[in-house]
């Protein structure tokens, strides 16, 4: 079912980091599967529990499919829709019940997904005749308080506000506001990277046990450290591409996929000139993003996140769609980000590759 080139990565350096124990005690291969939380709301939604139940029960049979088909799992989930539909009702409840901050927000949409994947993954489960157990953890990822997203918030999230409302929040809460392309104003706040994911070891114990997984969902709840070594909750969302990417090397995952609304990743995305690519080397990957070939708000983070696993672990990640994974696992579609030493065509002497031209990238 695995396509050599990510046979080959997989088996690579089993010692390289810390937890390499971690990887040597499983009996099957595990995968780290990102995807985002429009798959469970999208933009043509009510927006109600029952659509996104009907989603999550879409979700389970491939899921699980992937699962008998001889993998361990952990899922990442993002969770930007429901979020904010979350901030939406703090603000129309504001007169009668106090908002709640953002980091309990993303601890809310993290259960709630996760109770919806998991109830839908252990029915889908019964009836095919394979009961298996299946955890949501809460995870808090730990992020630098002096990373440089708190001084200057760009990530826009939550409501449209009127101008004379974004003040008032300004002036009583402390929140930082932009007027959002004529649409109204918008709170922002900081998208830091994360550092490391809380209780790796606990959900590594949890896979040996036979566990699916759903875990660091929306990115994962941000937290710093004080000077005594305390955690607190911050304001801030953490791209669920980089967390996931971090989960798969903090658990040595074998496989790392990042599923998105397209195929493959595509070069020249939208002219006359769109190709797609089956294969992105690292040491390609940087050149497309500085010709602007993937927008930081589409596919931009999806591939910042593969290369910095497979720079890191020397194992290839695997970008495609649900409906192209399948054939994406047989090495038959998706693109796959590999590092130069798992890539049988490249050739270390030669360091010139052709400049890609700039275009949009598809969304993701």
């Amino acid at each position: 079912m695995t396509p050599p080139s990510i046979s080959r990565a997989a088996s690579d350096d089993a010692d390289s980091t810390p937890r390499a124990r971690l990887h040597t005690r499983r009996q099957r291969p595990l995968a780290v599967l990102a995807f985002g939380g429009n798959a469970l709301l999208q933009a043509d939604d009510m927006g109600t529990v029952e659509e996104q139940k009907r989603r999550a029960e879409q979700a389970a049979e491939w899921l699980v499919d992937f699962v008998l088909e001889g993998h361990d799992l952990v899922i990442c989930h993002g969770n930007g829709p429901q979020v904010g539909q979350v901030l939406i009702q703090m603000e129309e409840a504001a007169t009668k019940v106090p908002p709640g901050t953002l980091d309990v927000a993303v601890a809310q949409t993290q259960s709630g997904i996760g109770f919806l994947l998991e109830l839908a993954l252990r029915n889908r489960f019964q009836e095919m005749g394979q009961p298996r157990e299946v955890s949501t953890i809460l995870s808090m990822v730990r992020v630098d308080k002096d990373d440089p997203g708190f001084d200057d918030p760009t990530k826009p999230i939550g409501p449209f506000f009127s101008r004379w409302r974004a003040e008032a929040l300004q002036r009583d809460h402390d929140w930082a506001m932009v007027e959002d392309s004529g649409r109204g104003w918008r709170k922002v706040v900081a998208s830091p990277k994360p550092l490391e994911i809380l209780g790796v070891e606990g959900l590594d114990t949890l896979l040996r046990g036979g566990r699916v997984l759903v875990a660091g969902g929306g990115g994962g709840i941000p937290v710093v450290a004080d000077e005594n070594g305390r955690l607190h909750g911050v304001e801030a969302v953490i791209d669920k591409d980089f967390t996931s990417a971090l989960l798969a090397r903090q658990l040595e995952a074998d496989l790392f996929i990042i599923l998105t609304s397209v195929p493959r990743v595509y070069r020249d995305f939208g002219t006359d000139d769109e190709t797609a690519l089956a294969k992105i080397t690292v040491p390609e990957a940087p050149e497309l993003l500085a010709a602007k070939q993937f927008p930081a708000g589409s596919m931009g983070p999806k591939i910042r996140a593969a290369v910095e696993f497979a720079e890191a672990t020397g194992k290839p990640v695997l970008i495609t769609d649900v409906d192209h994974l399948a054939e994406a696992i047989n090495g038959d579609d998706g693109t796959v980000i590999v590092p130069p030493e798992a890539d049988p065509e490249h050739d270390p002497s030669s360091d010139s590759r052709p400049t890609p031209a700039a275009a949009s990238g598809p969304e993701g």
